[in-house]
């Protein structure tokens, strides 16, 4: 590796600091890198270290995936589920990066487009209403045919890596990353019959408004909005975005599962 990107969310406590700490690592052992924040992202790195919560993984990764630039998650924020390690385990984890015990994974993306304007999204796309106190009715068709209706406050489309997201607090599934499926899931629906739907990745997605009077809102993983359509196309995105992944033991996805979101734990007697 020739040059590492260290990017810090400068809204987080001690990101900077945690960032220099990371440098000085990869200097004493000759590797070069260099330090900017989420407003100011550099492409001519080999890859790139996320510091923050998830949200800046997210950015970071949707930033980089255009370039093919894999990136490495360093919690410094709330449950961090995607990140790799914890700030306080950054000595730990440079010198794994250095003696290569880390592998490369893709992950599926998502493209949103309405007319000419477009999003994309690691995690998931989330459409409701443009009136967000009222719940609204979403026609929803699959490759142009017609699948469902929707009385709900909301719908949302994840992939496998947000499916333990958005996603699952809504009722979804919990897929395997590397899975090329896509979930749909209705937010509080009113009625007991919509459940969620799990479909394969290469479907085209439509969601349109039956209220003439009301247009959609849409948001990519929670950061990116189109405000506001009557109607949002989504689909499998044509790129992917690179994650670099620690394969020491315990970090499996099975694993992470159960320590952070304490998945598959019996009651105590």
């Amino acid at each position: 590796m020739k040059k590492i990107g260290i990017v810090y969310n400068n809204s987080l406590k001690n990101g900077d600091v945690v960032a220099s700490k990371i440098k000085d690592l990869f200097a004493q052992k000759g590797i070069t890198s260099e330090i900017f924040d989420l407003d100011n992202f550099k492409n001519d790195v080999d890859f790139a270290i996320s510091i923050g919560g998830d949200g800046t993984l997210l950015k970071t990764a949707r930033y980089y995936s255009d370039f093919e630039i894999p990136v490495f998650g360093i919690n410094i924020g709330h449950l961090g589920f995607l990140s790799q390690v914890q700030s306080e385990q950054v000595n730990e984890a440079v010198n794994l990066i250095e003696n290569s015990k880390f592998r490369i994974e893709q992950r599926m993306m998502l493209e949103a487009s309405v007319t000419e304007k477009k999003l994309f999204a690691l995690n998931d796309i989330v459409i409701k209403g443009c009136t967000f106190a009222r719940t609204s009715r979403f026609n929803i068709f699959i490759n142009d045919k017609f699948v469902c209706e929707y009385l709900a406050d909301g719908v949302i489309v994840s992939t496998p890596t947000g499916s333990t997201a958005y996603n699952l607090s809504a009722g979804g599934p919990i897929l395997y990353p590397t899975l090329d499926a896509i979930t749909l899931v209705p937010i509080c629906p009113h009625t007991i019959s919509a459940r969620p739907l799990v479909i394969p990745n290469n479907e085209k997605i439509s969601v349109i408004s039956q209220n003439a009077d009301l247009k959609l809102h849409v948001n990519a993983d929670g950061q990116d909005v189109i405000d506001c359509s009557k109607e949002i196309i989504v689909k499998k995105a044509d790129k992917k975005a690179h994650l670099m992944l620690l394969t020491t033991k315990n970090n499996e996805f099975y694993s992470i599962l159960r320590q952070k979101l304490n998945w598959g734990t019996a009651p105590k007697p």
